[in-house]
């Protein structure tokens, strides 16, 4: 890495927007007068947590830090007890937030909000390489966060690389003014990287909200001029098509976290009218690779880096390390390759999720992957219990699949995996306790699959007991009710401190409302579309929702309640219907 300094923006003529807040520009030069403000209310030392909710305070609290010399660190979620495991050294933790009802415990808070009355920058400040410019705190297997430090050097060859790449994909000569939408939060890595640094260090621009329905993800995109990017996942992606919203053109469409299946890219580009491109990356390393998903399974890496096999490690290990380019020392990756050359792979899975099943292997991952592009399987997860059947350990298939039976779903497992791997079980649920960045980590795989598996009726095939239960002779006329449990699984990925129920679980609900009325549903058909879904109000634990149904020309619309309030409208209509 050089010695000389490095700039804070990758923006020559500052004018120019490097963030919108409800469809208004903020230009590069106000966000820095804004950050040099900021940095001067900044403690003389300290750790700055940076909290905030919103993604263009987020970004003033990490330009201020660095412009203080300040590490800021980014922590897995804002619960007090993560908050109260902080890893120990160094100057005194302090919390930057936005959120006026955070509770940060002992720690000091610094309220974000922007200075006002501000004349723009001339000048872009400049950093030193070896500055540490943010900590990634990520949940280790004790559960207490783990540190993963990033200077700003690396950190801006590696945004560089990925800058590059994603416009030689999108047929530029760079990013520059593409504005981007994300539904994934600033504080996890990708989001972190391919949001904020991207449109600091690539020229573009990000949106500061962070939608979760889908009808508020479309609108965030309109309000934005082309060229415009969405940065999602693809539990957020599948989620997205699915609720049949009309969905405007995008230059390019970013996923991570997990693999993409082949169908669901396609789904995507034809949708957006723009490519898909997913990101192949971890803490430690960064951003490694990315790929086209249409284009096949083949994975290349980012500017300079290279992958090799870990040295003094047997062949069969399968141990793979990455090093090159903004991944300075080498840095083991924790994933199983196939490797064809030193900057191309094909991903077989997670090393740490490989299973074994009368006496053949596989990965978690690679078995999730088929299940979740089984057509009418809107989420899905494998899972390895600990007890043993006939000798050996079977693994049970979780599914969002309202309109499949568990026989389908096996049957159509059965054609592309081992016989071993099918599931014996299959195990409806409403939803899965996904993550805010649609990850589904172990820990809560396990708690939720114990607890569901408890509560389900042992001949349950369609759903699992105790997540959302119908409540009889208490609805008006015409309406089904359904009572949700305020100990729902899903509640502990959505989101923590917060819990709010995910739109995919109201639909749910409205076509468990709608197998209630015969008439409506033999005017659908097989497959209905979900039109026009507004999401209006969250929903959370311990709510009692009333589903109502009514003709609607040739379709039928949907009103979902509590109390008076209305908290999601729609209409439904027979597949192919114009």
């Amino acid at each position: 890495m050089t010695s000389c300094s490095l700039p804070l923006l990758a923006a020559t003529d500052l004018a120019t927007p490097v963030a919108w807040r409800s469809g208004v520009a903020i230009s590069a030069g106000q966000f820095i007068a804004e950050a040099q403000a900021l940095a001067e209310r900044l403690p003389a030392s300290g750790r700055p947590l940076n909290l905030c909710r919103d993604r263009y305070h987020f970004a003033l609290g990490l330009a201020a830090a660095l412009l203080r010399g300040q590490t800021s660190l980014m922590p897995p979620n804002a619960l007090p007890e993560t908050l109260r495991q902080v890893p120990p050294g160094g100057a005194a933790p302090y919390v930057m937030s936005d959120d006026p009802a955070l509770d940060a415990g002992t720690l000091a808070v610094l309220r974000i909000e922007r200075p006002l009355g501000l004349a723009p920058a001339h000048e872009v400040p400049l950093l030193p390489p070896a500055l540490d410019a943010v900590c990634l705190l990520t949940s280790g297997s004790t559960g207490a966060p783990q540190p993963h430090a990033k200077r700003w050097g690396p950190l801006v060859a590696n945004i560089g690389a990925e800058a590059e790449r994603l416009a030689a994909l999108m047929g530029r000569p760079s990013i520059a003014g593409l504005n981007v939408v994300a539904t994934v939060p600033a504080q996890h890595s990708y989001g972190f990287e391919s949001t904020v640094m991207l449109a600091l260090l690539g020229g573009g621009a990000f949106d500061a909200g962070r939608p979760f329905y889908p009808a508020d993800i479309a609108d965030a995109l309109a309000r934005l001029p082309r060229p415009r990017a969405l940065v999602t996942t693809p539990f957020h992606l599948k989620t997205l098509l699915l609720a049949g919203v009309a969905l405007p053109l995008v230059d390019l469409v970013l996923s991570a976290t997990a693999p993409l299946s082949p169908q669901l890219a396609a789904q995507a580009e034809a949708a957006f009218g723009g490519p898909l491109v997913e990101i192949y990356g971890c803490t430690e390393a960064g951003q490694v690779a990315s790929r086209r998903t249409t284009a096949g399974e083949t994975w290349t890496t980012l500017g300079e880096l290279r992958i090799s096999h870990q040295a003094g490690s047997a062949a069969d290990t399968e141990r793979w390390v990455v090093a090159g380019g903004h991944v300075v020392a080498q840095t083991p990756l924790a994933d199983v390759l196939e490797l064809h050359d030193a900057r191309h792979f094909r991903l077989i899975g997670r090393a740490n999720d490989l299973i074994h099943v009368a006496g053949k292997r596989s990965s978690l991952s690679h078995l999730d992957f088929h299940l979740n592009r089984i057509e009418g399987v809107e989420d899905g997860a494998f899972w390895l219990p600990d007890e043993v059947a006939e000798g050996v350990v079977r693994p049970v298939a979780f599914v969002v699949a309202p309109r499949l039976a568990a026989r389908q779903v096996i049957a159509a497992l059965r054609a592309q995996l081992d016989p071993a791997f099918v599931p014996r079980r299959v195990v409806h649920v409403q939803a899965l306790p996904r993550e805010a960045t649609g990850k589904l980590t172990a820990a809560a795989l396990r708690r939720f699959a114990l607890q569901v598996l408890a509560q389900a009726e042992p001949v349950a095939d369609r759903s699992a007991a105790g997540v959302a239960r119908p409540v009889a002779g208490s609805a008006a006329a015409g309406a089904a009710s359904f009572e949700i449990a305020a100990d729902h699984p899903v509640f502990a990925g959505h989101f923590p401190a917060r819990p709010v129920l995910p739109g995919v679980v109201l639909l749910s609900l409205v076509m468990q409302a709608l197998e209630q009325r015969p008439a409506l549903r033999e005017r659908l058909g097989y497959r209905p579309r979900i039109d026009n879904a507004k999401f209006l109000a969250p929903v959370g634990p311990g709510a009692r929702l009333l589903v109502d149904l009514r003709e609607h020309g040739a379709g039928v619309a949907f009103e979902v309640r509590v109390g008076d309030a209305t908290v999601a409208r729609g209409q439904l209509s027979a597949a192919g219907a114009t």
